[in-house]
């Protein structure tokens, strides 16, 4: 009988009708930032100190980190799913060359160590241990290593600041005095902050380090403090927030605070609203049990539209209060990744592409201005190993779609759900202007196609009018971490430079899309008006 049933499966998967695409006409919905395919490094990696230890090193005595280690884990987490770090070589040639292949970009430097992070103001040692009411250390020396390298891979920096008990006054008040240190010094070396958070992720508030019992009223009062200071101190930096994570479907049973009641509490001042994304917690945080009510992340699941849909559902929820409270602001994606908790062993797999791909491809047709990656080369859900900086094959699809897709975004599937839900199904497919390329400059009219075919066992088809070029990522291995390009491993040469990225002349006609692939079609003689 389950013979039978797959047959009929795959019969009807192969009888769907082509879908036809004419990139001429296709219609503009919007555009985004130059900068809207970001990453993060995490202040814990520039700080050195515990994060998330991964799978074949994790648990046990050598691997696990202390509570009084240098960089404190945040309240009520077990430090045996924590490792040591050193602070990440951001001066290291080979992560500048391809951190740079990702420019234009943002480079967030955050996460919930930020919240309690100390600025150590001098070029004196810094003490052994943070001042009170801290838990980790950020020297001079360091931040300005974060300085060098936003300028080398043309990385404008994204950061927060700390909210723990070492920031405020014998009334429990938030007070500038560390944030004051902090940007007069980046000013001084030559940097400057292109946005921020005022700290991170305050729904998890009692998680991060903010006072016991810290509540909307205590965040609205903080913000207009921190609103005052920055409009004088650093008046051109945006102002991001509230970068709450979790109301629409996460682990609510820990979310300290909502983020209506933030806004309501704050009153204006932010420059664009910021939200978080997972579309679930990593096997570390389940086998604790923050994972409790949450569908088990497997790789049996991730290329279904349950689990690509997530993140539609989690922006529309926070594009709802955006309209409500600060409406015509933009909308940021300031910290995304494939689970919480520093991803599951598969996200440094061609399987997770798929939502990596996808998630870039709906939020952009939903006006989302950027998405910031958790992380750049730090735990399982990284673009690069942590170790020797091998690119994993969602930075392989990162540099695709930044060399391939321009910020003028189009439709090319209207009758898509607003929920992500494609028009054919397993079949996700998306457009922009073709970014300048040699040979076609910008404003050419130009576009570029995106095709997920998510189904797992049969092709589906499209029909473009005109010629193309083509880029199909695949993998003989779905839960493998090589990738090719049409048909050839994509991998770095013996002196670490990236390969070329060569397309294939694919006729106008139907084009097949194998099963368990991304394909990219440049379309140089669309001459679609948007893209003029």
């Amino acid at each position: 009988m389950r013979k039978t049933l797959v047959g009929l499966t795959l019969l009807a998967a192969a009888s769907l009708p082509a879908q036809t695409i004419s990139p001429s006409t296709l219609p503009r919905l919007g555009t985004v930032s130059p900068r809207f395919q970001s990453f993060n490094i995490q202040m814990v990696e520039v700080t050195g100190g515990c994060f998330w230890a991964p799978y074949k090193t994790e648990t046990g005595p050598a691997s696990a980190c202390q509570p009084d280690s240098s960089a404190s884990i945040p309240a009520g987490m077990d430090p045996s799913l924590y490792r040591y770090r050193p602070p990440i070589d951001l001066s290291n040639p080979k992560l500048r060359k391809l951190a740079a292949a990702l420019g234009p970009s943002y480079v967030r430097v955050s996460g919930t160590w930020a919240n309690s992070t100390y600025f150590h103001d001098s070029d004196a040692p810094a003490p052994p241990k943070p001042p009170g009411g801290f838990g980790g250390i950020l020297t001079r020396k360091q931040w300005k290593g974060v300085i060098n390298f936003s300028k080398a891979v043309d990385a404008q920096i994204v950061t927060s600041f700390a909210v723990s008990a070492g920031v405020r006054d014998s009334s429990s008040f938030w007070t500038p005095a560390e944030a004051k240190k902090f940007l007069d010094y980046t000013k001084a070396a030559g940097g400057s902050i292109a946005a921020a958070e005022m700290f991170n992720e305050p729904s998890f508030a009692s998680i991060g380090g903010a006072p016991k019992d810290y509540d909307a009223a205590a965040y609205g009062r903080d913000f207009n403090v921190f609103h005052a200071f920055i409009s004088k101190a650093a008046p051109k930096m945006t102002v991001l927030g509230p970068g709450s994570i979790g109301e629409p479907g996460f682990v609510t049973l820990l979310l300290t605070l909502k983020t209506p009641d933030m806004l309501a509490a704050s009153g204006p001042g932010l420059d664009a609203f910021s939200y978080h994304f997972y579309p679930g917690v990593s096997q570390r945080c389940q086998r604790t049990g923050a994972g409790s009510g949450l569908a088990k992340n497997t790789p049996e699941a991730a290329l279904t539209d349950a689990w690509l849909s997530l993140t539609n559902r989690d922006e529309a929820f926070y594009a709802t209060l955006r309209d409500k409270y600060l409406p015509g602001k933009p909308l940021w994606l300031t910290e995304t990744g494939q689970a919480a908790c520093g991803g599951d062993p598969w996200a440094i797999t061609f399987i997770d592409t798929f939502r990596y791909l996808n998630q870039l491809g709906t939020l952009a047709k939903h006006n989302v201005q950027v998405v910031i990656h958790n992380t750049l080369a730090a735990s399982d859900y990284a673009l690069l190993d942590e170790e020797t900086f091998t690119p994993h094959p969602n930075y392989w699809a990162a540099l695709v779609w930044r060399r391939l897709m321009g910020t003028t975004v189009l439709d090319a599937d209207p009758a898509a759900a607003p929920s992500g839900t494609p028009s054919t199904p397993g079949l996700y497919l998306y457009a922009h202007c073709l970014r300048a390329q040699p040979g076609v400059p910008a404003n050419s009219g130009a576009v570029v196609i995106l095709a997920i075919n998510a189904d797992r066992n049969a092709p589906r088809e499209i029909t473009l009018p005109e010629a193309s070029l083509r880029y199909t990522l695949a993998s003989d291995n779905l839960t493998s971490t090589q990738v090719a390009l049409n048909g050839v491993d994509l991998r770095l040469d013996n002196k670490g430079n990236l390969p070329t990225l060569i397309g294939t002349p694919t006729p106008a006609g139907k084009i097949t899309l194998a099963p368990t692939t991304i394909t990219f079609l440049a379309v140089a003689k669309a001459n679609n008006p948007a893209c003029r």
